[in-house]
């Protein structure tokens, strides 16, 4: 129901139709004509975007005629099964406009025009190179993906795809191969996690055997980043048929091969410890069908280009999924030699900062860095906890947390490579369920590591290379959330939340949708 004087003075009905309606006034007829909703604004009640009209019918916010359509066949099926005292199921959004499956399987849903296709591709900035003909989904229920991770999805607070999930995740279940680029924090894990998921329980579930052999592996550049990719994975795969191996320094290789002799739908590693691994133990990876590559970029720099060849080529021709913020002709280059028709999916401009990232400078003299941040943490306006602050240094990193502590009274922990493996873990943990606020970080979180918790970002110390800062300021904008980046000192996504939200561009709600 609408609140507010504005609202209700707009009752007048209107039809996309009537002559005298200007073109700027004329009603939405597609949901993906509709903009996003900005913070304070409606939402429709079917696709999530901005709730600009109220329908009639249900006083229910709405974005469209398609939106108004599918809320209306929904009420009338719950109506209809209320009289006959049958149990609604949860109807998931109904304003797909293309129902993807598998290759050879049917769909009984319209499928979009190429003329359509690249319309919403371009709204959307998703560009594409090479032979791909699907178009992207706008929800997860068009995937054709088992009820039990749809649900996980769902439960994961996955409301609507991102872009790039739009794009690579149908691309991905038809088993294309893909080289993804995307900002950092749009949402790339879950794009290829998903497909794996889905993959791998249909496998099971089909074949009841006792051999177990790994179908899937994900290869990344660090520890952290397959910790992480791990619990993704886990979340998504809940009450599924499907375990997961975590092959990385810092733990025992008995107990990781004692972990894939025992049967694992999915290894996830870093570049040295999986040859490691191979090179001393009789691992049998045969039915590996899909290959992640995670940060192929970092990989790239660190040195692991042959190792992850030498991976890639123990495998029996995979699908290939690569994935990075940043692409150079290093990665297009390596990227051809493992898949000959990969498919190249960009969205947004590479190698830039992400749109939601808001960045400012604040120049300081350098003996006066350390007060400028304690001034911030300390400030009402300013701080809005759980925060990262980036540094040059390990050493850099223990120092400071500890004056954070003693200046601020806060709890600020740091976080580095020269940590053992069980103590980043544990430091995590806490970050990651709010028992320490801050927490000092090196660049050992500055790529791949999804924190979505994270609502503030301080580069204190500002790296090396364009490349790095950009993953950094990623931060501040997981997954679209809008962020600000200050370099040098505050990088803090609610601090420029009201240049954000003051509602500039609004329309009045429109009674008569």
């Amino acid at each position: 129901m609408a609140d507010g004087n504005e609202d209700n003075q707009c009752k007048s009905p209107m039809v996309s139709t009537d002559v005298n309606v200007s073109t700027a006034d004329k009603i939405k007829e597609r949901c993906t004509d509709q903009r996003e909703a900005l913070v304070g604004e409606p939402n429709c009640v079917m696709c999530g975007r901005y709730g600009e009209y109220i329908c009639d019918e249900t006083d229910d916010d709405i974005c469209s005629l398609e939106c108004k359509q599918a809320l209306l066949s929904r009420s009338r099926v719950v109506n209809s099964q209320s009289l006959v005292g049958i149990q609604t199921p949860k109807i998931l959004p109904a304003t797909d406009e293309c129902f993807y499956v598998r290759e050879n399987s049917n769909s009984g849903s319209q499928s979009l025009t190429m003329d359509e296709t690249e319309s919403l591709r371009s709204k959307l900035e998703i560009q594409v190179r090479g032979e791909l003909a699907v178009a992207p989904t706008l929800s997860f229920s068009s995937c054709n993906l088992p009820r039990r991770l749809l649900q996980n999805i769902d439960a994961a607070g996955y409301d609507m795809p991102t872009p790039v999930q739009m794009q690579a995740i149908p691309a991905a279940l038809i088993g294309k191969s893909l080289l993804v680029s995307a900002d950092t924090g749009s949402g790339k894990t879950a794009s290829f996690l998903i497909p794996i998921v889905s993959h791998c329980a249909n496998i099971r579930l089909e074949r009841s055997s006792n051999q177990k052999n790994p179908l899937a592996m994900v290869l990344t550049p660090t520890r952290e980043l397959c910790i992480q990719v791990e619990e993704h994975a886990k979340l998504l795969a809940k009450s599924l048929p499907f375990k997961t191996a975590l092959v990385v320094g810092g733990d025992a290789m008995a107990g990781q091969r004692h972990r894939i002799e025992g049967g694992v739908e999915l290894i996830i590693g870093t570049p040295g410890r999986l040859i490691d691994l191979l090179s001393k133990h009789d691992i049998e990876l045969d039915d590996v069908k899909i290959f992640v590559l995670d940060e192929v970029d970092s990989m790239l720099q660190r040195g692991f280009r042959d190792q992850a060849m030498q991976i890639f080529q123990a495998l029996s021709q995979p699908q290939v999924l690569m994935y990075s913020a940043t692409i150079s002709q290093e990665v297009v280059k390596m990227a051809s030699t493992m898949a000959k028709d990969i498919v190249f999916i960009s969205v947004g401009k590479p190698n830039r900062p992400s749109k939601a990232v808001k960045q400012v400078a604040i120049w300081v003299e350098s003996k006066n860095k350390k007060q400028k941040l304690f001034d911030i943490l300390v400030s009402k306006k300013h701080f809005m906890p759980p925060v990262v602050v980036y540094v040059g240094s390990r050493v850099g990193a223990d120092l400071l947390s500890n004056a954070i502590t003693v200046s601020t009274g806060m709890k600020a922990l740091s976080i580095h490579g020269e940590k053992p493996m069980k103590e980043r873990r544990e430091i995590m943990r806490s970050f990651l369920v709010g028992e320490v606020p801050i927490l000092v970080a090196t660049g050992v979180l500055g790529r791949g590591v999804d924190l979505l918790a994270v609502r503030q970002v301080i580069v204190f110390d500002m790296p090396n290379s364009v490349k790095e800062y950009i993953h950094q300021i990623g931060r501040a904008s997981r997954l679209g959330e809008e962020g600000a980046a200050v370099p040098r000192e505050l990088v803090t996504s609610r601090y420029a939340a009201g240049s954000f939200s003051s509602g500039k561009g609004q329309k009045r709600r429109k009674h008569g949708c």
